[in-house]
């Protein structure tokens, strides 16, 4: 039986390392290293860091998120660009357009509700 309990952290899962879909690259080669520590039925959450670069995103699920290290911009499509920094927790909700913009390597708790 699975812990009732347990403490996000890169040692909860063994790390997986990807990128974004290089055609929604802008600029800069992020690299992505996530810990999955919980992959349930429409509900993940772990930490994930990025190396620097800007690229396009889009979400149809729901995210919460807390930056743990870093510096990155994220832009709504049509939006305000808005600076997220250590200490800095929101939510991201479905429908959301726009870039995410790594300045400094940053890492992220997370919750994805699908």
């Amino acid at each position: 039986m699975a812990e009732l309990f347990h403490f996000l952290s890169r040692n909860a899962a063994a790390p997986e390392t990807s990128r974004p879909p290089r055609d929604r690259v802008i600029a800069g080669d992020p690299v992505f290293t996530t810990w999955n520590s919980e992959e349930r039925e429409g509900l993940h959450c772990g930490l994930w860091q990025s190396t620097p670069g800007k690229w396009r995103i889009a979400y149809d699920e729901w995210e919460y998120c807390r930056i743990v290290e870093g510096l990155s911009v994220i832009t709504e499509e049509g939006g305000a660009a808005r600076i997220v920094r250590a200490g800095d927790s929101f939510v991201i909700r479905p429908g959301f357009r726009g870039t995410w913009e790594v300045l400094e390597t940053t890492v992220k708790d997370y919750v994805v509700l699908l």
